[in-house]
Parts: structure tokens; C-alpha cells; sequence
């Protein structure tokens, strides 16, 4: 399931290393999307 959600998430969410985005000046949103994407892709890799 989660493999599958990964998936999804990196065609259809931005991805902020392209953007170079730096986290300490990231919004609470970015913030909540780089942790639910990461949450994601630690438990598809499992």
C-alpha cells in the first residue's frame, strides 16, 4: 500500500529539493508535506 502511495506522491506532489527549498525558511505546509512524504517513503521501503 504505501509503495503505491510513494508512487502517487512523487508524481503528483512538488518536490522541494528541486526547488531547493531550505526548511528553516519553509512554510508550516511545506513543512507538514516534506513529513508526510517522508513518513511515506520510510514505510514503502520497509
Amino acid at each position: 500500500m504505501y509503495k503505491l502511495l510513494a508512487k502517487l506522491n512523487k508524481l503528483v506532489l512538488p518536490s522541494f529539493t528541486k526547488q531547493q527549498l531550505d526548511p528553516s525558511k519553509a512554510k508550516k505546509w511545506q513543512l507538514a508535506l516534506l513529513a508526510y512524504r517522508y513518513y511515506v517513503t520510510t514505510r514503502s521501503l520497509k
